[in-house]
């Protein structure tokens, strides 16, 4: 018994053209021969959602198989009037063309147009380049010249490939087309001509600076442009810049990937700085003024109150970095760190105890309250037992 071409596809009977169309693409990716060499089930499913695919995806055919099932394609079937004459349309068919398109580069339907050109060129390929820049770089921009490993076009065959005086010849295998045709079964397949991999032509006598790549490898110096306010983990195209292609074709493109070093003053989040002062503990105290620096190598004057804590920030406005394609700089936030004093003399240690002995407690409020919930915490635990 013929197998149920919505089953085969795996759609219900009130499925769209879309879902039809999504369906195949997925099985004929799946069960395509040249990805199951030599495995004869998978090239007889293939075959199967070929069919199913060729008559759903057709409106006549599918208003046909609703009413008919498979005998709408017999000799003589739907009603005796001939059916649809089987299926004859096979890969190069309509209903084929616009999805092996999209799932097999290799694949044609047939349209010359849709295929490489005649001896069309392989793009080169794109370069990376990791590079580290400093933050004040980050803040401000650069220009570096960096050297990158590549590939140039041969002078000597001007990118030909083909050793001077002489000139590529024509593919016998694929007759300069660049693929040839390979009949699977059911359907005609089109692929990449093996021999001059889709060029058209091949090299007889081979250039002996290049051995008939068309290209040499190639140490380049570029002088390139870090804008201001760029970040960590950003990329930079260069267009053009990458490795020469093959037999004169266009040049890959280079990409930047560039990475911002830590700093031992500053911390980044986007356009903005944050940075740790610490405060001597008389400073905090008493209050008076610190320093901070900025990224551009200046200074800013901190007022401190009296009493501040560790932990206390500042806003410093448009003192953080500069931002990319943007106007303005982000801002810079000092935070304070009360330092407590050290290395102490017996006379400092004697004075300290006065100073404490003489508040009571009531010079610092914080530890007085953590010190009271803590009792009531520990009541409440002994109550509990």
């Amino acid at each position: 018994m013929a197998q149920d071409y919505y089953a085969t596809l795996g759609v219900e009977r009130s499925a769209d053209g879309a879902a039809i169309k999504s369906a195949f693409r997925k099985l004929a990716m799946k069960y395509h021969p040249d990805r199951n060499p030599g495995d004869a089930e998978a090239e007889a499913k293939f075959k199967a959602c070929g069919e199913a695919y060729e008559v759903l995806s057709d409106e006549q055919k599918r208003a046909a198989y609703d009413r008919f099932g498979h005998a709408a394609f017999q000799q003589g079937g739907a009603g005796g009037g001939g059916g649809f004459g089987g299926m004859g349309g096979g890969f190069a068919s309509g209903a084929f063309s616009d999805v092996f398109e999209d799932i097999f580069g290799d694949f044609m339907s047939g349209g010359a147009g849709r295929t490489r050109g005649r001896n069309a060129a392989a793009r080169g390929a794109d370069l990376r380049y990791d590079l580290e820049v400093t933050l004040q770089e980050a803040f401000t921009g650069l220009k570096r010249e960096i050297t990158v490993p590549s590939s140039e076009a041969c002078e000597v065959c001007e990118g030909s490939g083909a050793k001077p005086g002489t000139k590529p010849v024509t593919c016998s295998t694929c007759g300069g087309v660049g693929r040839v045709r390979a009949q699977q079964g059911f359907f005609t397949v089109e692929r990449t001509c093996p021999t001059c991999q889709g060029q058209g032509q091949i090299i007889a006598e081979p250039c002996d600076a290049c051995d008939g790549q068309g290209r040499v490898r190639k140490d380049r110096t570029l002088s390139v442009t870090i804008p201001a306010g760029i970040e960590d983990g950003q990329r930079i195209r260069l267009s053009g810049e990458g490795e020469a292609g093959l037999r004169g074709g266009p040049f890959g493109d280079l990409y930047l990937f560039v990475s911002v070093a830590d700093h031992e003053l500053f911390e980044r989040d986007g356009p903005d700085l944050y940075c740790d002062v610490p405060v001597p503990m008389a400073t905090a105290a008493l209050g008076g003024k610190v320093e901070a620096p900025t990224i551009e190598g200046g200074r800013v004057e901190i007022k401190v109150p009296e009493g501040a804590q560790s932990g206390t920030k500042f806003r410093l406005r448009g003192e953080g970095m500069a931002q990319l394609r943007r106007k303005g700089r982000g801002d810079m936030f000092v935070e304070l760190r009360v330092e407590t004093p050290t290395s102490l003399t017996p006379r400092q240690k004697e004075l300290l105890r006065e100073f404490h002995a003489e508040g009571g407690g009531k010079d610092c409020p914080q530890s007085s309250g953590f010190i009271r919930r803590a009792k009531g915490f520990w009541d409440q635990l002994k109550d509990a037992s």
